[in-house]
């Protein structure tokens, strides 16, 4: 069975919520503060999601997933499968890792971009896509997500982790597809897939760090829909 809660990223625009027109990229920072061991069911695995959807209403992920069999992986997702799988990062307890997608209209590629904080090391993946492919986005989404092979029902969390810098990019000059500037969001809006359920994670701590931009936690716990902040 299939489970996701988390949120959608907004700007306050005349005192509404509402995604910033014109986006091709996002970003955020996933910090790994402590391993809860590993209690995934058999054949299961789940997701820490950056997940970015064009105005087609087509994903791009760029995901943390932890199997059942395994300490975690850094995938690049379009449009529900798997595209690559990053060889030269893994996820490592005390360490973080900006995660950027992008769209390149120039290249018609989505660009999937991932960099361990702590030692510099950056890995890439360009993924082409068909020209009929709309390059700007119409939303971003932050949260967990859980396949469970053996059951009906979501199950703890790998990682407890910080959540922080969700910015979305424009281009801030049009004929350079590598010119990006971005932004930070201000709103949190919660969503899940809508099958009532409780889930056996808790996010806290929703703040405003210094750089601007929204911070949150990621826990054990338990709630029934994702986090709201400041709406």
């Amino acid at each position: 069975m299939h489970f996701w809660v988390g949120s959608f990223c907004h700007i306050l625009y005349r005192s509404r919520a509402t995604f910033p027109s014109g986006v091709v990229a996002i970003a955020d920072i996933i910090t790994l503060i402590e391993d809860m061991d590993n209690q995934i069911p058999d054949k299961s695995w789940m997701l820490y999601l950056l997940e970015f959807f064009n105005k087609q209403n087509i994903p791009s992920e760029l995901n943390l997933i932890c199997s059942f069999n395994n300490d975690g992986k850094f995938d690049a997702i379009f449009n529900g499968v798997n595209q690559y799988q990053f060889k030269q990062i893994s996820p490592i307890v005390g360490h973080s890792y900006l995660r950027q997608i992008i769209m390149n209209s120039e290249k018609r590629s989505v660009n999937y971009i991932l960099e361990d904080q702590n030692t510099k090391q950056t890995e890439r993946f360009d993924l082409s896509v068909n020209p009929e492919f709309v390059f700007e986005g119409q939303n971003h989404f932050t949260g967990i997500e859980w396949w469970n092979k053996m059951g009906n029902f979501p199950y703890s969390i790998r990682y407890q982790v910080e959540i922080s810098q969700l910015m979305y990019g424009i281009r801030d000059n049009p004929s350079d597809s590598d010119s990006i500037i971005y932004g930070p969001y201000h709103v949190l809006l919660p969503n899940s897939e809508g099958s009532g359920k409780q889930y056996p994670v808790s996010f806290h701590n929703a703040r405003i760090k210094e750089d601007g931009c929204i911070c949150y936690n990621v826990a054990s716990g338990n709630c029934s829909t994702g986090l709201r902040y400041n709406v």
